[in-house]
């Protein structure tokens, strides 16, 4: 995830299906022929499309979607983020500067609201996250502090949230960008002080708060075989040859139509899986430059139905979440300008042609003309 602050939210009203035929009074000896005729030919109730969770649960997986608090007066994104999706992750409500403002003084608030909304929709949460560089609250970047010193603020901070939520969520995106483009450690308050070690501590003290939470390494440009996700693989390797609790890898996907396709993405999930890991798709778009037309959404499209197969195929790939569904509430204009379009619904909560696309990868139908 990136650092601007993804405004997430908006849905469209679940459709009312009408089911009944009235009976009316007693027909007429000469009438019911008619009345007759007029049953047998009365159309069949529509079927139910099934939602994109329901077709990734056929194939054994889960599809989310992140969301923010922002966006939760939203009544019609939220039904249709309700009903579409069965995995959420909260884009803001859990990371640093929201849920520790002051040393000391956590405020689970924005957390709580979207655990509470996915338990409302029999959805779970990929919590989200807890040690990354940036949107971290002033008092913890404005002055120096001893590795002593910082190492406590970290666990004690670790301890704090994923206690609070122990047994509330499906995993935690625990260590995030901790490497740069060339396999180096991303120079960061955490790798300055602490070395590369926090990244252990990190794993060792979310494990030891809840046991059963899986426990991911999370970043971007990870999508195919290459430098930086090289580094992932030794990082992993290595950890888990030293015993550090560690459960997946979360590439999150972030794509862009003028860089082109990772197309080892597929080799690239088999190897982790390899290690006897999990892996997972956590904040998939595909922007492109605008305006958007028919040729760049048809290309979005399979790009969306590519990478869902991809996963797919590897057995260990456990789901696919987009960093938000709707264009309406993504984070991509205010950072890469003249930039967009990278979801499945656009800015009116319309299905576009990259949610026909995913459809069909995940075995339900044929994409949209």
């Amino acid at each position: 995830m990136r650092r601007t602050r993804p405004r997430l939210i908006g849905a469209l009203a679940t459709a009312l299906l009408a089911t009944g035929v009235g009976a009316g009074p007693p027909a007429q000896a000469n009438s019911a022929p008619a009345a007759t005729t007029s049953a047998q030919t009365a159309p069949a109730p529509a079927k139910k499309q099934p939602t994109l969770a329901e077709l990734a649960r056929r194939q054994g997986r889960y599809f989310g979607s992140a969301t923010d608090n922002p966006e939760l007066t939203d009544t019609a994104y939220t039904a249709l983020l309700g009903r579409e999706f069965d995995m959420i992750t909260p884009g803001n409500g859990m990371k640093w500067y929201a849920t520790e403002p002051r040393q000391g003084v956590f405020d689970w608030t924005n957390g709580d609201e979207i655990v509470g909304l996915a338990r409302a929709h029999h959805q779970r949460v990929r919590a989200h996250t807890l040690v990354w560089h940036s949107q971290l609250p002033d008092w913890l970047t404005g002055r120096d502090w001893t590795p002593d010193e910082l190492r406590a603020v970290l666990k004690k901070h670790i301890l704090a949230e994923v206690g609070h939520y122990r047994g509330k969520v499906y995993s935690w995106d625990v260590v995030n960008e901790a490497f740069n483009e060339d396999g180096s450690y991303r120079d960061t308050l955490w790798y300055r002080t602490l070395g590369p070690g926090y990244i252990a501590d990190a794993l060792r003290w979310a494990h030891q708060a809840d046991p059963r939470a899986k426990l991911y390494l999370n970043d971007y440009n990870i999508d195919g075989v290459g430098a930086k996700s090289d580094a992932y693989y030794r990082l992993a390797k290595d950890l888990l040859a030293r015993g550090v609790p560690l459960d997946g890898i979360g590439l999150q996907a972030h794509l862009a139509l003028q860089y082109g396709y990772p197309a080892t993405l597929e080799d690239n999930l088999r190897r982790f899986s390899g290690l006897g890991l999990d892996t997972a798709l956590t904040e998939v778009d595909v922007r492109m430059q605008l305006p958007a037309d028919a040729a760049k959404l048809a290309t979005q499209a399979q790009w969306y139905r590519e990478l869902t197969a991809a996963c797919l195929a590897v057995r260990r790939c456990v789901g696919v979440t987009v960093w938000d569904y709707t264009d309406k509430y993504s984070w991509i204009p205010a950072v890469f300008p003249g930039e967009g379009a990278a979801l499945p619904w656009d800015e009116q909560l319309r299905p576009k042609p990259a949610y026909a696309a995913i459809r069909q990868a995940l075995g339900g139908g044929q994409p949209l003309s």
